[in-house]
């Protein structure tokens, strides 16, 4: 009975191509049928700039299920192009949650710790009140908001620190840099807890069969990987990581130096608590999380076998 109705479920995917959505179609490939789009899909439109044919591509659709792995996620870059991370963050998630509740469709959406202010030294939970101190942090923001608007059935996944094996992240990043450098400065003082892509897929896959199967589970959920740690405690973990997995590096973990967030100097402001409580989640799907430090060595791991270019 399960497989059948799991069968003739109908899933959209927008952002098949970053760091979520290439797991997600992983996780859904066998999920009924699954039709993936990027900014440069022909059949159907997956530029969420595109807010006319975005709603037009869910129409034709007709999804049981839409998954918004897309974002503009620039932080930097959003200062100096607000409309436009507005546009595809909030603006396109509108049309999204409004099609979903038109089609009785689920709408999985990925937020971010940057909707905090990032004060203190506690853990946040769902409940917890938003005050976002950057451009994206707004934009991300006001894409939740027309969701809970809209009355549709959804799952909000707020994460952090993501990395993957694929696409552009700290983890690559810093690998490349320790090749190159003999010292490295990371900043010290802003907290979290790194999380991979592809714990957030496996995740995705099993809060959605449960949703799909009862619509009390839906709602906002705190999505990262257990503990906590600074940016420079995890580079220095990847450099470790790398060095014994046989990667000719220059830079030794000790040799990477801790700076404040006020001496990096970056275009947008970043919360220096980025702490999330997982208990919601954990409590209600039943799924156990791992350890951050677990869940980067195995990032670093699957990143080196599959010899992609960092």
């Amino acid at each position: 009975m399960y497989n059948r109705v799991m069968s003739k479920m109908r899933v959209l995917l927008f952002g098949k191509k970053g760091q979520v959505g290439v797991e997600i179609e992983k996780q859904f490939s066998d999920f009924g049928s699954l039709i993936a789009l990027d900014r440069c899909s022909i059949d159907f439109c997956g530029d969420l700039a595109e807010l006319k044919k975005i709603d037009e591509t869910i129409s034709q659709v007709k999804p049981t299920c839409i998954i918004n792995a897309a974002a503009f996620t620039s932080v930097d870059d959003a200062e100096k192009e607000r409309e436009l991370a507005m546009r595809i963050n909030a603006e396109a998630v509108e049309v999204m949650a409004r099609r979903a509740k038109q089609l009785n469709a689920l709408l999985v959406h990925y937020s971010t710790d940057y909707i905090f202010d990032g004060t203190g030294e506690h853990y946040r939970d769902e409940y917890a009140p938003p005050a976002p101190i950057n451009a994206y942090g707004k934009s991300k923001l006001m894409g939740e908001k027309y969701i809970l608007d809209s009355d549709c059935h959804y799952l909000i996944f707020r994460t952090s620190w993501v990395h993957s094996a694929t696409g552009r992240n700290f983890i690559k990043t810093i690998i490349r840099l320790a090749k190159q450098n003999t010292k490295l400065s990371v900043v010290a003082d802003q907290i979290g807890s790194p999380t991979s892509a592809a714990l957030i897929g496996d995740v995705t896959r099993k809060c959605v069969e449960m949703c799909l199967a009862d619509h009390e589970k839906g709602g906002i959920y705190n999505l990262t990987s257990l503990g906590e740690t600074n940016w420079l405690e995890y580079a220095r973990l990847i450099v470790s990581v790398a060095n014994k997995l046989g990667v000719s590096m220059k830079l030794s973990p000790d040799a990477i130096s801790g700076i404040s967030s006020a001496d990096h100097k970056a275009a947008a402001a970043r919360p220096l608590n980025s702490r999330l409580s997982t208990a919601k989640l954990e409590r209600n799907f039943g799924i156990k999380l791992p350890v951050w430090n677990d869940d980067v060595t195995d990032t670093v791991s699957n990143l080196l076998s599959c010899r992609e270019q960092i």
